[in-house]
Formats: C-alpha cells, structure tokens, sequence
C-alpha cells in the first residue's frame, strides 16, 4: 500500500509524497475549516462527510466547530492514526459501494486533495457514488500531460491526473453533478501558493444533479 508510514512521515525522504511527519496543527487546520464552512454556508445541524480524510484532521476541526462531520480513506495506516476522540467518525475504505456509513446521504462532502489520486477511467463512478448534496473539490492543476503548475506537486508519486480547469468541469458535468462555482483561489485554502502560483489549483463547489 502507497499510503503507508513512509508516505504520510517520511514522504519528502522516500520519494512518495511531500508529506513529513504528518501531524494535527490546529492554527492551520480550524481556521481552513471555518472557511469552508463560511464559503459553503455549512449550518451547524448539517452533515459532512470528508472524502480522502487521513488522519481525520479536518473531520476533527469540523466537530471542534460543531458541526457533525465524517471521514472515509482507504489508508489503513491513516485510519489507523486518527485521534481516539474522533475515532468513531472515520471510516477505511471506498466509497464504492460502502455501506457503513450512519447517513444514508450527507448535505455536503469535502474532496481536498483527493481526486488527482483516482485513475480517469474510475473517476466518473465515484463522483457518481458520492453520497452528498453538495460537494467541494480542491485540486492541483496541470499542463494535461504530467506537469502540475506548482512544482510542489509533482513530488507526490501517486497524482495520476495532471490536468487543467477545463478538463475537470467537463468530468464533473459527465457526472451526476452541475459546477455552480469554480475558481482558482479562495483565501484560507492553499494560502502559500497564490503569490507565485496563483492558478494552481481548482476549487469547484457542485450540486447533485
């Protein structure tokens, strides 16, 4: 398994990632969080469900902001990390097919990070799979063949989708979603990028179809 110890601790020495030593760093992650939360209008009473959550982090600064998140991987180690007061919140595996959720549909689902690590020929069935209302998708950009805008991205070995904007609305559109905004930057995500790479990445908010 590539998302293993060495990809979330040592990923910077092993050539897999540019994670190093993976941790909860609460001055970076509440206040992304809240951003989230602002630029959605996420209600306290309302669901979420973190696609790709690790170690939990973010589910965790969700809950510490009240409001009632979940998390899925398929990172047995990272599942395996989470911190014990959010343990029962995150769950191993795909959302394929997943059945143990305690929701059968969440208002919202958050994909930071996730989507350049699913082949493109898997990637319309799990947008399809995605039991939301509305999802939120961060993603790094690319040249379309193997070079992502920020040179920071191109360290992770497990990015397979090195795409531009265009190409992910037209997915998401061939999916059972409409794009209702899109946009290259939002303040309180990915802050340290924007002054030398200010359209490396996509942010997409979607609506199910």
């Amino acid at each position: 398994m590539i998302f293993d110890r060495d990809y979330y601790e040592r990923g910077l020495e092993t050539g897999k990632s540019c994670y190093q030593n993976y941790r909860w760093i609460p001055e970076l992650t509440m206040p992304m969080a809240m951003t989230m939360i602002d630029h959605l209008g996420i209600a306290p009473q309302e669901t979420i469900l973190e696609l790709g959550c690790a170690k939990g982090y973010l589910v965790k600064a969700f809950r510490l902001l009240h409001r009632q998140a979940f998390g899925i991987d398929i990172s047995s180690y990272a599942i395996s990390n989470v911190d014990s007061e959010i343990k029962q919140y995150c769950y191993l595996g795909n959302v394929i097919g997943f059945t143990k959720f305690p929701l059968e549909q969440f208002d919202f689902c958050i994909a930071k990070d996730v989507f350049e690590h699913i082949e493109k020929q898997e990637l319309v069935n799990v947008l399809n799979c995605i039991p939301s209302k509305t999802l939120f998708v961060v993603v790094p950009l690319g040249d379309g063949e193997n070079k992502y805008i920020a040179p920071m991205n191109n360290l992770d070995v497990t990015h397979v989708i090195c795409e531009p904007i265009h190409w992910w609305v037209n997915v998401f559109e061939r999916s059972k979603w409409a794009v209702s905004r899109v946009s290259f930057k939002i303040p309180g995500i990915k802050d340290n990028y924007y002054a030398t790479y200010p359209k490396a990445h996509g942010f997409f908010t979607l609506r199910k179809v």
